[in-house]
């Protein structure tokens, strides 16, 4: 009987070595991101129900790295490695869970998000209005002010924008986990798109403002300037002095 159990522990033993090697390899291709060959070892080794292999080769359907993402080989691998009690594949079948409840979510940040609070409420800058020329001080004043108040908000939006970027990290961490490779990557080219598209928008803007507020002051100060040589010459003392900035 003892020797009856003997070689059945060595028979055990000997099997998983014979497991344990494939596995290895299959490991070992995949570390070298040889995918083809990692592919047709975990494939073997799946086939013939080993749960390490089955979870391995359920990742490579998931992140495409068996040539294409197809969830449902994925899922169905995961399944299997699952019901012999593999946690990581359990986990895995957790997160697709959670990522058919949460589409809404990572749809947003893959292509719905627009980045409107960060030109809303203190970054909603106004454009001032700014006539051709100003020829009383209270206008003067009023245009002056208009402007600086426009500049302020202006450095604070470029401010916000500079330290918000990249966008990527407005992605909320128990969305940006659920979130597959290529939805990773959609998000990070759809989210440098909206910056880019918010910070050309705001400099267009503020362009075409500083261009009116050059043509303004210039106009402006020559108004004040032949105006007070005007007075001077009249020999009056009502001349108004320019307040421009």
């Amino acid at each position: 009987m003892k020797r009856s159990l003997s070689v059945l522990a060595l028979s055990l033993l000997l099997s998983t070595a014979a497991v344990a090697g494939p596995l290895d390899d299959a490991h070992a291709a995949f570390a070298k991101k040889d995918y083809a060959t990692a592919l047709k070892l975990y494939t073997k080794l799946a086939d013939a129900g080993n749960p390490e292999a089955q979870q391995h080769l359920a990742q490579m359907y998931w992140y495409g790295e068996a040539g294409q993402v197809d969830e449902a080989k994925a899922e169905a691998l995961f399944r299997k490695s699952a019901a012999k009690g593999n946690k990581v594949a359990a986990a895995s079948l957790d997160v697709m869970k959670q990522r058919v409840e949460r589409r809404a979510d990572i749809d947003y940040w893959v292509k719905g998000y627009d980045g409107s609070e960060l030109k809303s409420g203190e970054f909603a800058c106004k454009a001032p209005r700014i006539p051709s020329m100003s020829k009383i001080n209270d206008e003067i004043d009023r245009v002056s002010g208009a402007v600086t108040t426009w500049q302020n908000c202006y450095n604070k939006f470029v401010t916000n924008l500079n330290e918000s970027s990249p966008l990527t990290k407005k992605i909320p961490a128990d969305i940006a986990k659920l979130m597959s490779k290529q939805e990773t990557e959609a998000a990070q080219a759809h989210l440098e798109r909206v910056r880019e598209n918010l910070a050309e928008e705001a400099k267009v803007s503020s362009k075409l403002i500083l261009a009116d507020f050059a043509a303004w002051r210039a106009a402006t100060e020559a108004y004040v300037a032949e105006h007070n040589a005007m007075i001077k010459n009249n020999a009056g003392d009502g001349s108004i002095k320019s307040k421009v900035k």
